[in-house]
């Protein structure tokens, strides 16, 4: 609940962003821009060559757009992969790789936390529900674009690892759209579908769309009923999804502004299915990922290495606004491109109940993994996905002595290194690192994977517990300090003493406006024109801390 208080308080505020002078002016040069979200889904799209589900949307869709052969997530689940996606870093920079620390998963979150969850961290100590308090310095890139002129909105998911701050979006919620954009300025919009999400595997009760006996059924499952069932589930799935992007790219047309407006799709990790979904794997790291730009002539297909981390950056240059200089990814279109990288890197860390902790890193041909932890198996017994009924049966396969190499070798313990050649083995099967014949390749890697940790902050290497209590010291949520003010004639500044937090405001005539999250508040990033007579209220939320209480001020 956010609470208001009638306080006149005084102090000056540095200033930090500039805006342009025209809402018409901005929308003349500014791009509108629109992602269209899908869930666990790997590149099993007939633009990848897998024609087993029907899309017609998403197949022209890709006819008018670049097509990327090598996008990743950094984490083969979508928490820490979203945090990765609205801050531009890794999640392991920031303190947000486990899986999950909350229920805030849509719209601005629960924002409840509970004490005992019966979860322990790697070391076994008990944890407690948190909001990741990421570094200071580090912002939902949608506060960059705000402050830029755009009008942002999100329908409806977040699952940041900490609580949308309410600087981040002007719409947040069920029903947010373009649609809703004020004239004259330009709009960043992204709609989330959760049609394909693993829990549709058992929870959709829609007839299959898709011939159980056509899926293919890669070589780690076993050719059973039970799996070719769940496997046509998630393609009648993708079907389903396709419909809807089908809708939204409709009344894109319908407003005139389909040919006018860059469109980014992709899936928030790979499949859903046992093996794919949390695995760091390319059966859970790699995506579909396809760019319809402005203008015919960014068409076709590239094998450019892309990184989640890429996206925030990538987004703020088409805008043609710099990327800051601490976020860990680069961009891979627009006025400030960045050279291709050579590499992509991952994490994986708790997952619910099942903790461990290997990092990764991909070239175009190989992955690398390392592995802290190799007296675990790489199969988690987490019982979510225990719902899916293929894996209960694999589960009693393997208790039954059915399983053939290929699909025991999940349930085996790991080597401190794995090498998978991704050209000769999508699977991922065949461990080279041992293999004299990839020595050299190994080596390398290793260096790379170790270099690139020397470079980044790596805070999984930090027992949860311990960490939890760093972000919240005596593990009690901090909050962020209210909002000040300092009046100079006709000219208002804010400020907040809390290091990190973000203002926002709302000027009204109303002194007893009853206020939530969703009621639109102006992001703060230049001082404001006084109005006499008026009231401006103001909160300030520092991301992973509690948000401060509201203050209201009358404007003299």
């Amino acid at each position: 609940m956010i609470y208001v208080k009638n306080i006149l308080f005084i102090i000056s505020l540095v200033l930090v962003v500039n805006t342009s002078n025209s809402q018409n002016h901005i929308n003349s040069i500014k791009p509108n821009i629109v992602w269209i979200v899908c869930e666990d889904i790997s590149p099993t799209l007939s633009m990848y060559g897998d024609f087993t589900a029907k899309t017609p949307n998403l197949d022209k869709l890709a006819g008018e757009s670049i097509v990327y052969d090598n996008a990743f997530a950094p984490v083969g689940v979508c928490a820490p992969t979203r945090s990765s996606i609205i801050t531009g870093m890794y999640p392991i920079s920031i303190g947000t790789m486990n899986m999950r620390t909350g229920k805030d998963i849509q719209s601005w979150g629960v924002r409840k936390y509970e004490n005992k969850i019966q979860i322990t961290d790697i070391e076994g100590d008990t944890i407690r529900q948190y909001s990741a308090v990421v570094p200071s310095n580090v912002k939902c890139f949608t506060e960059y674009l705000r402050a830029d002129g755009y009008y942002c909105t999100n329908n409806q998911k977040t699952d940041y690892q900490f609580a949308a701050p309410i600087t981040a979006w002007d719409e947040n919620n069920s029903k947010a759209h373009w649609r809703n954009t004020p004239k004259g300025m330009p709009f960043f919009s992204v709609f989330n579908f959760g049609s394909t999400h693993e829990s549709k595997i058992w929870l959709q009760k829609k007839p299959l769309t898709v011939n159980p006996e056509t899926v293919p059924v890669p070589p780690y499952f076993q050719d059973t009923e039970i799996a070719r069932n769940d496997i046509a589930r998630h393609y009648s799935n993708v079907e389903i999804m396709d419909a809807e992007v089908g809708q939204l790219i409709q009344q894109l047309k319908e407003d005139g502004l389909y040919e006018n407006t860059i469109i980014f799709f992709y899936s928030d990790h790979g499949g859903p299915l046992p093996r794919q979904k949390r695995a760091i794997l390319d059966s859970g790291l790699k995506v579909p990922f396809m760019v319809k730009n402005i203008g015919s002539s960014d068409i076709g297909r590239t094998d450019r290495l892309i990184s989640f981390t890429d996206l925030a950056p990538t987004v703020l240059s088409l805008a043609g606004i710099q990327p800051p200089n601490y976020m860990d990814g680069s961009a891979f279109l627009g006025k400030y491109i960045a050279k291709p990288r050579d590499y992509v890197f991952g994490s994986s860390d708790r997952f619910d109940e099942s903790s461990d902790r290997i990092r990764s890193v991909r070239n175009k041909q190989y992955l690398y993994l390392k592995n802290y932890f190799p007296k675990k198996t790489k199969y988690k017994d987490i019982s979510y996905r225990k719902n899916i009924p293929m894996m209960n049966e694999l589960l009693d396969l393997k208790e039954q002595n059915k399983l053939n190499e290929i699909q025991l070798d999940w349930f085996n313990t790991k080597t401190t290194e794995e090498l998978y050649d991704c050209e000769k083995d999508p699977y991922n099967l065949i461990n080279l690192a041992e293999n004299p014949d990839y020595h050299k390749v190994l080596i390398d890697l290793r260096n790379v994977n170790d270099e690139h940790f020397k470079n980044f902050p790596d805070l999984g290497m930090i027992p949860e517990a311990q960490l939890i209590n760093r972000m919240w010291p005596n593990f009690e949520q901090p909050q962020t300090d209210i909002v000040t003010l300092l009046q100079e004639e006709e000219t208002i500044y804010l400020s907040t003493t809390t290091e990190g937090a973000s203002i926002a405001y709302i000027l009204s005539d109303n002194p007893n406006l009853e206020l939530d999250y969703n009621s639109h508040w102006k992001l703060y990033s230049t001082p404001i024109k006084a109005e006499k007579n008026m009231y401006i209220y103001t909160i300030a939320e520092r991301i992973g801390f509690k948000e401060s209480d509201i203050v209201m001020h009358q404007i003299k």
